[in-house]
C-alpha cells in the first residue's frame, strides 16, 4: 500500500515562506468554507470526522473542541503544541519546516469554532530556528486578514520534556514551572489562566483544513471503525531509510518498517517515544491504530545486534531525568526503576529483582499523576513479556 498524503500533502511542494504557493494549492478555502457555517457546525464536522488527537492520547478532537465552545465564559484559548519532545518524535519538524501555512490556517478555524481571540503555539526550545519561518507565516496570513478575530503568538518552551504534557505546558506559558497538574477541572473547562482551552498538537491541527475542505465522510473513509484518517510517522534507529511517512491508519508496522524503511534483522520496535510499547520482530504484521499500537508517531527499531537490557535502562535513565518531581510514583518510582536494571546490566538481576519490577510498574501506572508516570513501565513490561530470557541470562551469573 503507498503512502497516502493528507498532512503531509503540501511538504515539498509550497514554498513555506511565501503565501502565495499555499494559496495556489486552496490555501484558506478551509477556513473561508468554516466561516460561513456556524461553530456549532464546524465543531459538529469535527466529531462526524473521527478525528483523535495525534499526540499520542488519542482524545477525539471534536468532543475536546465541542467541550471548550460550551463552556462559559468570553475568554478562550487555543494552544498549539509544537514542543515535540518525544524521543525518537521528529515529524512536527518536518511539517513546520514545509508547511506552516496549514497549520496556521487551522488554528484560526479553531480558533472560530470554540470562540477564541487568542492563541499560542508552544515550540519546543530545539526548534528555535524555525521561530522567523513560523513568525512570517503568522504575518503573512495576518496582512492578508485571514487572522481577523484571533491572535496567534509563539511561546518558545525550555527544553522540558515533561512540558509535552499539556497541563505542564500551560503552566509553562503562564511562566510557571511545568509541572503536570491535578484533574479535574480540564483544560475544557479550567485550562490557560483558568479560562477553557484546547490543546492539539501539530498533526492533529495539520488535519483539519483537509477535513472542513472535503467533509467528514471523506476523511471517515479512511482508517479502521476506530481510527480514522492517517498518522504520519517518525522512523529511525536500525534502518536503511529512516524518516517521515504518512500511511493510512490501520497499516500493518511490516509496512513502515520493512518496506518503506528498508529495516532488516528486526530484534523489536519500539512504538510511540521513551513511554512507547515495544513489539517483538515476529509482530509485525500488528495494524498501526488506536486500538491496537500508536503512540504519538515515533517508531524506534532495533535490530539483532541490540542488548535489550541496555535499551530499557537507558529509556528508564531518561524518564527519571526528566520527571517533573511533582508526584511520589514517578519521581522515586523511576529512580528505583533504574537501580534494578542496572543490576540487570552487571549480571547481578534475580527473580525478586523482576517481581519488584512488576509491582513497582502496576503501583506507577495506577497512581501517577500524569502520563509519564502511568507509562514509564511500558518498556519494563513488554521486554519482560517478550524477551524475558534476555533478563534471565543475567541473574545465572549469580545463582539468582
Amino acid at each position: 500500500m503507498p503512502q497516502e498524503h493528507v498532512v503531509l500533502k503540501n511538504c515539498g511542494v509550497i514554498d513555506p515562506r511565501d503565501i502565495e504557493s499555499y494559496l495556489e494549492r486552496d490555501g484558506f478555502k478551509a477556513l473561508a468554507k468554516a466561516r460561513r457555517m456556524t461553530p456549532e457546525q464546524v465543531t459538529d464536522e469535527i466529531k462526524a470526522s473521527g478525528l483523535r488527537g495525534r499526540g499520542g492520547a488519542g482524545f477525539p478532537c471534536g468532543i475536546k473542541w465541542e467541550g471548550a465552545r460550551k463552556a462559559p465564559g468570553d475568554e478562550k484559548y487555543v494552544i498549539c503544541n509544537a514542543d515535540e519532545g518525544e524521543v525518537g518524535t521528529f515529524k512536527d519538524r518536518y511539517i513546520l519546516e514545509r508547511d506552516p501555512f496549514t497549520l496556521v490556517e487551522a488554528i484560526a478555524i479553531a480558533g472560530y469554532a470554540i470562540g477564541a481571540g487568542q492563541a499560542y503555539i508552544y515550540l519546543r526550545a530545539e526548534y528555535h530556528y524555525l521561530l522567523d519561518q513560523l513568525q512570517n507565516a503568522i504575518d503573512q496570513a495576518k496582512q492578508r486578514g485571514f487572522l481577523e478575530g484571533i491572535a496567534v503568538e509563539i511561546k518558545e518552551g525550555a527544553g522540558a520534556y515533561v512540558c509535552g504534557e499539556e497541563s505542564a505546558l500551560m503552566d509553562s506559558i503562564e511562566g510557571k514551572r511545568g509541572e503536570s497538574r491535578y484533574r479535574p477541572p480540564f483544560p475544557t473547562t479550567s485550562g490557560l489562566w483558568g479560562k477553557p482551552t484546547i490543546i492539539n498538537n501539530v498533526e492533529t491541527l495539520m488535519n483539519i483544513p483537509p477535513i472542513i475542505l472535503n467533509g467528514a465522510q471523506w476523511f471517515g473513509r479512511m482508517g479502521t471503525e476506530r481510527s480514522k484518517g492517517t498518522k504520519v510517522f517518525s522512523v529511525s534507529g536500525d534502518v536503511a531509510k529512516p524518516g517521515v511517512y504518512e500511511l493510512v491508519l490501520g497499516s500493518p508496522l511490516r509496512e513502515l518498517v520493512e518496506d518503506l524503511a528498508q529495516a532488516e534483522n528486526v530484534k523489536m520496535v519500539q512504538i510511540g517515544g521513551a513511554t512507547g510499547r515495544i513489539l517483538p520482530g515476529d509482530r509485525l504484521d500488528t495494524l498501526l491504530a488506536f486500538e491496537s499500537v500508536l503512540g504519538a508517531g515515533a517508531v524506534t527499531v532495533y535490530n539483532d545486534r541490540r542488548d535489550v537490557i541496555d535499551i530499557v535502562y537507558r529509556t528508564m535513565e531518561f524518564l527519571a531525568e526528566e520527571s517533573c518531581g511533582k508526584c511520589t510514583p514517578c519521581r522515586q518510582g523511576t529512580e528505583v526503576m533504574v537501580g534494578i536494571l542496572e543490576k540487570f546490566k552487571n549480571g547481578e538481576g534475580s527473580e525478586r529483582e523482576i517481581r519488584h519490577l512488576q509491582d513497582l510498574s502496576s503501583a506507577m501506572m495506577l497512581t501517577s499523576l500524569c502520563g509519564l508516570g502511568q507509562a514509564a513501565p511500558n518498556a519494563v513490561l513488554d521486554t519482560l513479556q517478550h524477551f524475558r530470557a534476555d533478563y534471565e541470562r543475567q541473574f545465572a551469573l549469580v545463582g539468582g
